[in-house]
């Protein structure tokens, strides 16, 4: 017996290239941000935004990663990890083309740390992944994107 599953592959994030003025002007605001924390003698918090600004100008340049997501009998699994169903409490499919939005499945979890998921996914594949779910009683609830996503897009993320 075949066992019952939906795979597919997405990049990890939607990569958007970032010009010179965006390091310009992110090298500026660490470079402020240090000077004023070293001149009110906060050499902690310096040193935290020096940090900060190299990790974030390392990952604006580097390239997503394809990921592996599947869907089958025992939960959810991305990559190696399995979320299984008895985990979720919560999911939405998100493939509203007319109102522009990616099409998106919003996992929530029981974690602690990041309890809600947000995994791209195919247009075709929404209604199988949907009816999937269902079948294991997990709770139909409209998710939506948080608002720091909404910020990272705005600031190129």
């Amino acid at each position: 017996m075949e066992e019952n599953k939906i795979t597919w592959s997405a990049f990890e994030y939607e990569h958007k290239e970032k010009n010179n003025d965006w390091f310009w002007a992110l090298g500026i605001i660490i470079v402020a941000g240090a000077l004023t924390s070293l001149i009110y003698g906060n050499y902690f918090f310096a040193m935290l935004l020096i940090i900060g600004g190299v990790l974030m100008g390392y990952f604006a340049k580097k390239a997503p990663g394809i990921t592996d997501y599947e869907l089958n009998e025992k939960g959810f699994k991305i990559k190696n990890r399995l979320f299984p169903y008895e985990s979720i409490k919560s999911f939405w499919v998100q493939v509203d083309s007319e109102k522009n939005l990616k099409p998106t499945l919003f996992i929530r979890s029981s974690r602690m740390f990041m309890p809600i998921l947000s995994v791209p996914i195919e247009p075709y594949h929404g209604e199988k992944i949907r009816a999937m779910i269902l079948a294991h009683n997990i709770a139909e609830e409209e998710i939506k994107e948080h608002p720091s996503e909404k910020i990272m897009d705005a600031l190129g993320f």
